[in-house]
């Protein structure tokens, strides 16, 4: 599901429980409405609220460190995208279309990654990206090493080669590993309740509704930001192509 659509079902749920706690303190009777009563609300709440503060707070923290381990990876591919051109031309004229295969290679995963084409895992898992990938090792490793020099350069051009692949396979376990939908449903499960317990605990006036819409948007908003950053790839907040587009206008014959 997309972000912003978890965002605005967060949004919908948390928002309506306080409305929905402000219409049960309409309907409840005084008895209910004490002062000890309100009491053990507000206890509550505060205890939901320290327990939503701290979750909301882990799962930031938590998220952004999957959005910088992304990045990273971006701008390491790119580093040896340019060393495993460097590596092939010094090998000699033998691995010119092996470099014209890796330059067509890396700039269809740029093309497909970081467009508004589709999903970022379709895109890391499509048959043409892992046939291109796989052609280009292929080529990689029919290379006949003819010297020393063209031995060693081959060695380090076929490792650089699987640490690449390792890579890409490290971002669709990144993407795959998106914060659990049970985990969220418990998520907005606590949310709802603090908010019909703000809800009965406060009076039905303009103000409040205000305060309290804010209150869910500003919420909503951190679930949101909670979700872009899983998906580092795709949606609103995206790690940048700059660095593989930079590396692609420095490769190929």
């Amino acid at each position: 599901m997309d972000p912003l659509e978890i965002g605005s079902i967060v949004f919908v749920c948390i928002f309506s429980s306080a409305m929905l706690g402000g219409y049960l303190r309409t309907m409840l009777s005084a008895h209910h409405l004490t002062e000890d009563s309100m009491r053990v609300v507000t206890m509550s709440t505060s205890l939901i609220t320290a327990l939503v503060a701290m979750v909301l707070s882990l799962l930031i923290s938590s998220a952004k460190d999957s959005f910088n381990s992304i990045n990273d990876e971006v701008a390491q591919s790119a580093a040896k995208v340019v060393l495993l051109d460097r590596a092939l031309a010094n090998y000699g004229p033998e691995a010119k279309e092996t470099r014209t295969s890796l330059r067509h290679t890396i700039a269809s995963i740029i093309d497909m990654i970081f467009t508004e084409q589709g999903s970022t895992q379709t895109a890391l898992t499509a048959p043409e990206r892992l046939a291109g990938m796989e052609q280009f090792q292929a080529m990689l490793r029919g290379l006949v090493p003819q010297s020393d020099a063209q031995r060693s350069l081959h060695s380090h051009a076929l490792e650089l080669s699987n640490e690449l692949e390792q890579m890409r396979w490290l971002v669709i376990g990144y993407e795959r590993n998106a914060t659990f939908p049970p985990f969220l449903l418990a998520l907005t499960l606590w949310l709802s309740i603090l908010f019909i317990g703000l809800g009965v605990h406060t009076a039905n006036n303009s103000i409040v509704v205000v305060t309290l819409f804010a209150s869910a948007l500003a919420v909503s908003g951190a679930v949101l930001l909670i979700e872009e950053l899983d998906h580092p790839l795709d949606g609103l907040i995206r790690v940048s192509g700059a660095p593989l587009r930079t590396a692609l206008t420095q490769i190929g014959p």
